[in-house]
């Protein structure tokens, strides 16, 4: 799974040592990794516009647990993202394999 993040939630996910989600905002009702890194690129370009940086990660969930959520297609076809739950984001925090890693950061181009 791949996660666009802006500098607040990676910052968040940094605190955790690389091992979890923080919660939902109020108004943030799922919690949506994508399914490549061509999307989560698209994605990640919001949060360059809005705050000139931002972040891509990936991490992996126990397959098991994650056929609990279908992918949704919401576009093209490469468009493809889980929607948890934000009520179910402590449990998809205990089954993580292995650390959130960072795979790029993306930042405003300077003329």
């Amino acid at each position: 799974m791949y996660r666009p993040c802006n500098e607040a939630e990676y910052r968040l996910v940094e605190a955790s040592e690389f091992k979890a989600w923080p919660p939902r905002l109020e108004g943030q009702p799922i919690f949506y990794p994508v399914a490549n890194l061509e999307y989560a690129r698209e994605v990640n370009a919001w949060n360059v516009s809005d705050s000139g940086r931002g972040y891509v990660l990936k991490f992996e969930v126990d397959s098991e647990w994650a056929r609990k959520y279908p992918l949704q297609v919401v576009g093209a076809a490469r468009h493809e993202e889980w929607w948890i739950p934000a009520e179910d984001l402590a449990s998809l925090n205990d089954h993580i394999i292995g650390l959130i890693e960072l795979v790029e950061v993306q930042t405003r181009k300077t003329s």
